[in-house]
């Protein structure tokens, strides 16, 4: 499920996720400009001010020279993460497709984009941790701050606690964002409390807030690493239940709050590893069609705008390429029609339809929402170009097996999941998931699985992948799918992952006990994407399908 992102897939059928919001400067936001673009003041409480002071104009005889008036405006750096927060948190917006376009929009690059990058992703990852500390410093419960508020000062006590600025510049910067942002009252008190925060370090406060961890082992991880009490248990649990220890999470959670690499994945036949190395990349870790880019945005690079190149995980390169690589000596079935059931956003069906030519395949790419179809249709583009067969259907997954039963010899199922596996690159996820989110996406995951099977023909094979290692999503559809069929059997993926896998690392990399692979942030560098590979029962030798695909008389 996961390109190279971040979190989880919105509930879907066939690959659907809710719109996707991206970046850019708004001017409706909370606390932000008015239709003329003056800003309303506010009092310490956070209400609307009238009078021509309360709207944060110019006040008669200021001078921007004055030593008082310096600090009315914070920098760029800070507004885009402030700006981005505010998208984040008050539209659903995903932080990874945000923030590049806040980037561009103000124009940052350098140092300036690398300070804003961590400064943004850094106060997501942590904002549990920094909230238990705000709430030691605040006389009020954090849930009646206003949002806007809140994320100023989430930002402020992550420029003190985690990063090298300066205290006096952490502090005077955030004031000056939130005088811009939410008025004069309100950065009074961000003065306040920022200044009580920086009376300890991280290491001290950590200790005053986060509970014992032998009378509350789960309160403790989840203070220490920033994630919510029900992600640290069901962690916990998907690493005893694929097979390792309890005893990693501590390095599980340290992982997901550490910035990915950035992965770079080659259009099979459209670029090779040389040309990439030439534009300043490098040879990937684990996946053969990877490579590794040194730091910053490569979307700029001509590769990228070419479409030959593209930003993706080495766990998700891998779970496709289980299915286009790994599975040639799986497949029993004529193999000349691949699906993708869930294509959006067209990643791993850029890595399918690339190395179809390979087996003179055809395959069809179903998407729910026709926005992503279009997303689906930009990453296959210069794939089309150059001869594959590749056609995109906007469709329903759950029911493609129903309408195309046993036609396809490969297939992948990238299905709807919580996400839980890229909180590195999605971290805003973690906040917004719950429990209950799980049974819902576990009933679409059963029903995309079951479609696939019917879809396949027999002796084909289905990929079943997500980008969770919750056990829910994972190992127990598996079980619970192949419980009511008769016609299907697990396979040993190991073997195709590891035909995926570089020479240089295959040997090393640990892929469990089988017969499912599950890959992990800790171990591997990647999301945590699962791959699980299914093959439909071949018929009876006397009913052998015939090349028309009908059983032989």
């Amino acid at each position: 499920m996961s390109e190279q992102r971040g979190g989880g897939r919105d509930d879907r059928r066939g690959g659907g996720r809710r719109d996707d919001r991206q970046g850019g400067r708004r001017d409706d936001r909370s606390g932000g400009r008015r239709d003329d673009g003056s800003r309303r003041g506010r009092d310490a409480q956070g209400h609307e001010r009238s009078g021509a002071r309360g709207r944060g104009e110019q006040r008669r005889g200021w001078s921007s020279s004055r030593p008082s008036e310096r600090s009315r405006a914070s920098t760029p750096s800070r507004q885009v993460a402030f700006e981005g927060m505010s998208l984040v948190g008050e539209e659903d917006s995903y932080a990874n497709l945000v923030l590049p376009k806040l980037l561009r929009s103000y124009r940052l690059s350098g140092r300036d984009a690398a300070f804003t990058t961590e400064l943004f992703y850094g106060t997501l990852r942590a904002q549990g941790r920094l909230d238990a500390i705000l709430q030691a410093c605040v006389d009020r419960p954090l849930e009646k701050v206003e949002p806007a508020l809140l994320d100023v000062l989430r930002l402020g006590a992550y420029q003190l606690l985690d990063m090298t600025v300066a205290p006096h510049a952490a502090t005077s910067e955030t004031v000056a964002l939130a005088r811009a942002e939410v008025g004069a009252g309100p950065a009074s008190f961000v003065n306040a409390v920022l200044r009580r925060v920086g009376e300890k370090d991280l290491e001290t406060w950590i200790a005053e807030v986060a509970p014992d961890r032998a009378t509350d082992p789960t309160g403790h991880l989840a203070v220490v690493h920033s994630h919510p009490r029900w992600v640290v248990r069901a962690l916990s649990d998907a690493l005893a239940g694929h097979g390792r220890s309890r005893d990693e999470i501590d390095e599980l959670l340290a992982a997901q709050n550490a910035a990915p690499a950035v992965s770079l994945v080659m259009r099979p036949g459209l670029t090779d590893l040389d040309e990439l190395i030439d534009h300043g990349a490098s040879e990937g870790r684990l996946s053969v069609f990877a490579a590794s880019w040194p730091s910053g945005d490569p979307g700029g690079m001509d590769l990228v705008k070419q479409g030959r190149v593209a930003v993706q995980d080495e766990g998700s390169q891998l779970a496709a390429l289980s299915l286009a690589l790994g599975a040639d000596d799986l497949v029993l079935a004529d193999d000349a029609h691949w699906l993708d059931l869930c294509a959006g956003p067209g990643g791993k069906t850029a890595l399918l339809g690339g190395l179809t030519v390979d087996h003179d395949a055809d395959l069809l790419a179903v998407e729910l929402q026709e926005h992503r179809t279009a997303l689906v249709d930009r990453a296959v583009a210069s794939l089309r170009e150059a001869g594959c067969e590749i056609e995109t259907r906007t469709a329903d997954g759950t029911t493609i097996g129903a309408e195309l039963p046993g036609r396809f010899s490969r297939i992948l199922v990238d299905v709807p999941c919580s996400g839980l596996g890229a909180l590195r690159r999605r971290p805003e996820a973690r906040w917004r998931r719950t429990p209950g989110d799980i049974g819902h996406l576990t009933t679409i995951q059963r029903d995309l699985l079951g479609s696939a099977l019917d879809a396949a023909a027999p002796g084909g094979v289905v990929a079943y992948v997500t980008c969770s290692p919750h056990l829910a999503e994972t190992r127990l559809i598996v079980a619970d799918v192949l419980k009511t069929r008769d016609d299907a059997e697990q396979l040993d993926a190991r073997p195709a992952v590891r035909e995926a896998i570089l020479p240089k690392a295959k040997n090393s990399a640990e892929l469990g006990e089988g017969p499912s692979v599950q890959l992990w942030p800790h171990v591997h560098g990647t999301d945590a994407m699962y791959i699980s590979l299914l093959r439909k029962l071949p018929l009876p030798s006397d009913t052998a399908p015939t090349e028309e695909g009908t059983p032989a008389s």
